[in-house]
């Protein structure tokens, strides 16, 4: 396949101004939800804990434990019995604007009742020269000589964005595994350079599948080319903030739109998801974007919010506690806020609640017993809190 390419129409419409204010930041307080909860609401909610901009968690299946990121780049461990804990051997992050530490998942398939021992995998922003950064992937094993008290040892980096830039956004660096363990996927946003998520000479913008180590994985569209571009698994990608996979094993990824478009996709290998190109919303400084529907030749979302929902994190349901909805999305909301309920409909997707809670959302996991976890989106100087839900009695 050969490079996109963009117009220089198109090139010269991207103006100072839009690209200033094409943040995520600006996508969460700019435009409103249309729409609020739909009935009551069916689950009860618990504040169990406070965390310090908090970004992301992990629920090991094995232990219950949990670990949550803070931006600021500190780890923090809850125990299954709610007892606190600490990770020590953080990486060194290039804290501002949306960029800090980022997400932390487990290794697939480990087991036993101890932390100790476990791999891990952080993502991060990293500092470059002069004036870039951009994110970063290690891998790690934890040492725990005590319950709660760990540090990641042999922590390395296995990838980078390429090539680091300017700005403090749209870094994405979400991270999941394929269901079998095989492969590691990596969300890479464009750094609100928009231009990159065309082009195959970067992973920015971009899905990659990677081994485990974070080398290129065979069979991805462009293994035979140099990396990046053997790294890549989708294109056309603008900022993803939740990457997961569902019960018949197909990747799904959330993305923030601009000033509207928020869209939810079923990636797939190869394929091209538009961005800058088309979009359902437009630049913040009012410039037009043709819209998705103007290119049958790229991949569409399942669905995409005007206004925009503003996105964190989501999972596909899986537990026991709410069956009704097993197999449906419960997406992190920042504009709501809350939680938005969707059901998948063959390769489409179809919104069917909103639950509104008092602050935005940045994180939604499930634990083994069916719990939901969140993990409030905290601005710099204000706590972010870990909420419980479970079915109202």
């Amino acid at each position: 396949m050969t490079k996109p390419i963009i117009s220089r129409s198109f090139l010269a419409a991207v103006s100072p101004v839009a690209l200033a204010l094409a943040s995520c930041g600006a996508a969460a307080t700019g435009d409103k939800a249309s729409a609020t909860s739909s009935g009551e609401t069916p689950f009860k909610v618990e504040q169990v804990a406070s965390f310090d901009e908090p970004w992301a968690m992990a629920i090991d299946k094995a232990s219950g434990a949990m670990i949550v990121t803070e931006k600021k780049g500190t780890i923090k461990l809850r125990l299954a019995d709610g007892t606190p804990g600490t990770v020590s051997g953080a990486p060194k992050v290039d804290y501002g604007g949306q960029g800090g530490l980022g997400d932390v998942i487990f290794a697939p398939g480990q087991q036993g009742a101890s932390l100790n021992g476990r791999v891990i995998y952080l993502s991060w922003a990293e500092a470059g020269e002069g004036d870039t950064r951009g994110a970063a992937v290690g891998k790690g094993t934890l040492s725990c000589p005590q319950p709660a008290t760990c540090a990641i040892e042999g922590l390395s980096v296995i990838w980078r964005q390429v090539p680091k830039v300017t700005g403090r956004g749209h870094y994405s660096h979400r991270l999941a595994f394929s269901p079998e363990g095989k492969y590691l996927f990596v969300a890479s946003g464009e750094r609100q350079k928009f231009t990159p998520a065309q082009d195959l000479g970067t992973n920015l913008g971009k899905v990659l599948r990677l081994l485990p180590d974070g080398t290129p994985a065979p069979g991805n569209p462009w293994a035979d080319k140099p990396a990046p571009t053997n790294q890549i698994w989708s294109y056309g990608h603008r900022n993803i903030l939740g990457l997961a996979f569902d019960d018949r094993g197909r990747l799904w990824d959330l993305e923030h739109g601009p000033a509207g478009g928020d869209e939810l996709n079923l990636v797939k290998r190869g394929q091209n998801y538009g961005w800058p190109l088309v979009s359902d919303g437009d630049h913040y400084d009012g410039k037009p974007i043709p819209r998705n529907s103007t290119r049958p030749d790229l991949a569409a979302p399942a669905i995409s919010w005007n206004p925009v929902i503003a996105p964190g994190d989501f999972i596909f349901y899986s537990g026991p506690l709410f069956p009704q909805w097993k197999g449906q999305l419960l997406i992190a909301s920042f504009t709501l806020p809350g939680v938005v309920r969707v059901r998948i409909d063959g390769e489409k997707a179809v919104e069917e609640a909103r639950y509104p809670l008092d602050n935005r959302i940045r994180e939604i996991e499930q634990s083994g017993d069916g719990t939901i976890w969140l993990l409030e989106d905290g601005p710099a100087g204000t706590s972010g809190h870990l909420l419980k839900l479970t079915p109202k009695t």
